[in-house]
């Protein structure tokens, strides 16, 4: 039975790694979710208020991490709120549209777009404020990547 526990928590933890290419997905609720189920199958003992305080920074540090490196890599090269909202806009709906490439097709061209029609700038400025957007994304997922496995590693140091 033990395996099988394990294999549900693990199952969640890597749903939570697949929520970095589809931001659909709530990673870091399947992360999170993963050590719930850890306390349900084994018991809450090993999980002190500093396991809880320390997981709950990472938490927050995940959300701002996303929202930190899409504005960092947008504003860096003249973007504008409308190519935030466009990159993000477009980073939602691009993997449904065209599959596994619309992550990184969507917030460019979401970002390109909405300099083009909101803040009507040249061809050349948006597809650089587009470009801005895709570097963003791609920190902000490198970023993420590390924080869950560090959020994991810290749950198995302490459980283990």
């Amino acid at each position: 039975m033990e395996a099988l526990y394990w294999t549900l928590i693990i199952i969640m933890f890597v749903i939570g790694f697949a929520g970095l290419i589809y931001p659909i997905i709530p990673s870091v609720l399947f992360i999170v979710g993963g050590f719930l189920l850890f306390g349900a199958f084994f018991g809450f003992e090993e999980f002190g208020y500093q396991f809880w305080l320390i997981e709950g920074v990472f938490v927050a540090v995940l959300f701002a991490a996303d929202y930190v490196a899409n504005l960092m890599g947008v504003k860096r090269v003249g973007g504008s709120k409308a190519a935030i909202w466009g990159s993000t806009i477009g980073l939602l709906i691009g993997p449904f549209i065209i599959p596994i490439a619309g992550i990184i097709i969507g917030p460019f061209i979401g970002a390109v777009l909405a300099e083009l029609l909101v803040h009507k700038k040249d061809f050349n400025e948006s597809v650089k404020v587009g470009l801005g957007s895709l570097i963003g994304f791609i920190s902000g997922v490198f970023a993420k990547t590390i924080i869950q496995l560090v959020m994991i590693g810290y749950f198995l140091y302490t459980v283990l």
